[in-house]
């Protein structure tokens, strides 16, 4: 019930989403979802808390492992949002379509919101983290710092794809910023010419 209930806001937003519209999709009376839940907005924080766990849960999933394949996996999460965000059978992500649209009217949702991002940028820089100890990074560099920028890349390449930027476009920006990522310094061996252990 939940699912088919978000999958109708998801679709048409909070605004466009009605009871009456929830009711046919749920296949519940109006009565028993007000009974349930108290209303369209209780319904929907339920919704949205749900799929903001599931998003960080996510997140943690997919970067979470050994040093020796943290680069690998940062890279993997990114570019499968960057194939993803391309695809015009995405309907864009739920927190991100609900975060422009409600954030300024709802506290509810503009605390979740926030909170799953963070959660998600604590994903990332533990993942860098993990890259530092195995020297893919320079160990002096922020991890909370890049992995904000991180974030920011994969939450507007999510907004260039609704907008029907191409995959390989969105796949481009996301290897510049990876390739952006501040490498260690080379050691005196190195720069002489011996070669350097592969990412």
């Amino acid at each position: 019930m939940l699912i088919a209930a978000r999958d109708q806001f998801w679709t048409t937003g909070y605004a466009g989403t009605s009871m009456d519209a929830i009711a046919a999709a749920t296949g519940l009376g109006k009565g028993s979802l007000y009974g349930a839940f108290g209303g369209k907005r209780e319904l929907f924080h339920r919704i949205f808390g749900d799929h903001c766990d599931e998003a960080v849960q996510l997140a943690n999933h997919r970067l979470s492992g050994s040093d020796e394949q943290a680069l690998e996996r940062l890279t993997a999460y990114l570019m499968d949002h960057a194939a993803f965000s391309s695809d015009p059978r995405h309907r864009g992500c739920l927190l991100a379509k609900t975060t422009a649209e409600l954030t300024e009217h709802d506290e509810v949702v503009s605390a979740r919101s926030l909170g799953a991002f963070q959660a998600v940028q604590q994903a990332i820089t533990a993942d860098l983290e993990a890259c530092q100890r195995n020297g893919d990074i320079d160990p002096a560099a922020d991890p909370r710092q890049l992995a904000a920028l991180l974030l920011a890349v994969h939450r507007g390449i999510e907004a260039l794809g609704k907008a029907g930027t191409d995959e390989g476009t969105l796949r481009s920006i996301t290897e510049t910023a990876l390739a952006g990522l501040p490498r260690p310094a080379l050691s005196p061996a190195e720069s002489a010419g011996s070669p350097r252990r592969s990412a």
